[in-house]
């Protein structure tokens, strides 16, 4: 067991004992994890907890070999968790490679890189979420159900609309439909969009000009109180404004000193 496991181990085994002993209200049962990291003890340690949550982890610790296994079974995968520094492929790669097959597999990035660019770069690639190591593997456990969770509300929303095909947010100029995850501009689609991307810009077109904080969007988008920082979010706004200029004016505003807001209103002009 090398360095990284020792100093953690202690705590990590605790950790284990007080889950088994108190189960947590929102559990997430049956999930199948690809977990693409070269650090086999990393992956031994958190083998112990997802074994311990009912959850399916495959492990690769080569990227060429993670990306070449998503690409055998695309479907399978609930959640992937991808570290960056990666023999054969590099993770930022990997992560590209993977969202050209699919734009709704969430990703969480696990890295040493503690650098503000590397968490730019990585979520502007397509990641849902960012863990900088060493990690608490509660914390990525927490994280992996908050984006669990966050989809199986995203398909309730859908279940809904499954008789009609009605758009849950529709204005003169926009409209969304989380049945199938499509958002358009001027009837003209905002193609690629990533899982968090369709969420955040869900989260604020359902409130038309209403000012979201940094805090609050990550409390509603992520879904929980959220342990990194706010460049997740700015990360994710930038990316998201990239796509809707492909096809329209921009409808994601800053509002200074704030945060941000959806409107519209001013496509009528």
């Amino acid at each position: 067991m090398d360095d990284y496991c020792e100093e953690n181990y202690r705590i990590n085994m605790i950790c284990v004992i007080m889950i088994s002993e108190n189960k947590r209200i929102l559990e997430v049962k049956n999930m199948q994890i690809l977990m693409i990291e070269d650090n086999e003890s990393v992956a031994e340690m958190m083998q112990m907890f997802f074994i311990n949550e009912g959850w399916e982890a495959t492990f690769k610790y080569d990227g060429k070999e993670g990306l070449d296994a998503f690409l055998a079974e695309p479907d399978k995968y609930d959640i992937i968790t991808l570290d960056l520094n990666l023999p054969s492929m590099d993770g930022m790669l990997v992560a590209k490679e993977i969202r050209k097959v699919s734009n709704t597999v969430p990703i969480i990035m696990l890295t040493a890189r503690d650098s503000e660019s590397d968490q730019v770069i990585g979520l502007e690639i397509g990641a849902d979420d960012y863990v900088t190591k060493p990690f608490s593997p509660l914390t990525l456990i927490a994280r992996i159900k908050a984006l669990h969770r966050r989809s199986e509300l995203v398909e309730k929303v859908s279940e809904k609309s499954d008789e009609t095909d009605d758009f849950e947010i529709a204005t003169k100029h926009f409209k969304m439909n989380t049945k199938t995850r499509e958002a358009y501009l001027n009837n003209e689609p905002i193609d690629g969009l990533t899982p968090k991307e369709f969420d955040l810009l869900y989260t604020m077109a359902k409130k038309p000009r209403q000012v979201f904080t940094r805090e609050q969007l990550l409390e509603l988008v992520w879904n929980y109180e959220y342990f990194g920082d706010e460049r997740t979010v700015d990360a994710h706004i930038k990316k998201l404004r990239q796509k809707i200029e492909k096809v329209g004016p921009q409808v994601i505003q800053t509002v200074w000193g704030v945060g941000y807001k959806f409107d519209d209103s001013g496509l009528d002009a």
